[in-house]
């Protein structure tokens, strides 16, 4: 009897937490969803100089000797092309 009793309080709470969480995730979610949906979206900024060097994330290739002596064709490719390059 008190197995049954015991087995019966693991299987409630179980599947009250299961109930909780589930609850409390859709929550947040619908939360997160509405404040994406409410913050405005960033504009394109129409104040850029068009300078190389003030460019933030520019790929900049490395064409010391000793990295070219180990670099594959394909590699140089990508890189003569203003690429970051995408194989070894």
């Amino acid at each position: 009897m008190l197995q049954g009793v015991r087995r019966l309080a693991v299987v409630a709470t179980v599947a009250g937490s299961m109930l909780v969480g589930g609850i409390g995730g859709a929550v947040v979610y619908a939360t997160t969803l509405a404040a994406q949906a409410a913050s405005p979206s960033p504009s394109p900024s129409s104040s850029s100089s068009g300078s190389a060097a003030t460019t933030p994330g520019k790929f900049v290739p490395n064409e010391t000797a000793a990295h070219e002596a180990t670099e594959s064709a394909a590699r140089e490719a990508q890189e003569n092309a203003g690429q970051v390059p995408t194989v070894p």
